[in-house]
């Protein structure tokens, strides 16, 4: 069975609200049970379960982004005060459009100014935080007024730039991503450069969504080839993978309907490896 057929997402479905969002957008926290989730928890999930812009829910959300990011209509009403919101949620809404549509031209040009603030923040050959302050504010007319807004750091930024750098600056992006100390901002909050000491858990699955993250990018065949090992070096006798049980958090997994069967769960780890793996092995 399809995972999108399946009861993960029809819950998920179930739980919508007529104008075909699911109240406000931003949370990448994990959904909590007994709470309503947010849109942005929402199409994650769906993301996961093989949702495309093929279908009617996920067009239906990516053309409200599109309309919030040209000024068009607003989003929902919330907001944060420690963040120019609205330029946060351009960059926010910008990257998801960019995961279900990677050409949609709104979201490319967003992409491309922050692409022209990388390019000049690494143009001395590895990352400079004055260069990138002066290239946000060149841009910007204003300077960085938190922390979103310089370094790079965030599963946003990183979702949003595929396709946009020049090679050189994208294998430099790259190792910057890899190297932070704080590793991808809402995903994963080590350096990625380090695999997880223990496999089968939570932690090992949140690193590999950092991962897949990366995979969007040219040069991740090279820059990523650690990662394939460390994989490898984990497959079982049956040529499978498990992330063991605590990797179920409603996240990433499950994807079948049951992880009460040792095999379904293996079936389910073993499928998104292998569809990890076929992006950088191609």
């Amino acid at each position: 069975m399809e995972h999108k057929e399946g009861k993960w997402a029809a819950q998920i479905l179930e739980a919508r609200h007529e104008d075909g969002m699911w109240g406000n957008f931003h949370a990448l926290s994990s959904p909590v049970k007994g709470r309503p989730i947010t849109t942005e928890q929402a199409i994650r999930r769906l993301h996961r379960l093989g949702y495309t812009m093929e279908d009617e829910v996920i067009k239906n959300v990516v053309e409200r982004m599109v309309l919030c990011i040209t000024g068009q209509q607003k989003i929902d009403n919330y907001s944060e005060k420690t963040h120019d919101w609205n330029f946060f949620e351009k960059l926010m809404l910008s990257a998801w459009i960019r995961i279900f549509e990677p050409q949609n031209p709104y979201a490319l040009e967003a992409a491309r100014g922050w692409a022209d603030i990388v390019e000049k923040a690494f143009a001395s050959g590895t990352y400079c935080r004055e260069d990138d302050i002066e290239a946000f504010t060149q841009q910007q007319g204003r300077r960085p007024r938190s922390g979103f807004e310089t370094g790079f750091g965030m599963f946003y930024h990183a979702a949003l730039l595929p396709g946009v750098l020049t090679p050189t600056t994208e294998r430099m992006f790259l190792d910057y991503y890899l190297s932070k100390p704080d590793g991808m901002y809402y995903i994963y909050d080590r350096p990625l450069n380090q695999v997880p000491e223990v496999f089968a858990s939570k932690d090992a699955s949140c690193y590999l969504a950092a991962m897949e993250v990366l995979a969007g990018y040219e040069t991740a065949k090279e820059k990523l080839s650690f990662v394939v090992e460390w994989l490898n070096d984990n497959k079982d006798e049956n040529g499978q993978w498990d992330f063991g049980p605590k990797a179920n958090d409603g996240v990433y997994f499950p994807l079948s309907d049951s992880w009460r069967k040792a095999e379904d769960r293996k079936r389910d780890c073993t499928e998104r490896v292998n569809m990890f793996l076929s992006r950088l092995l191609v």
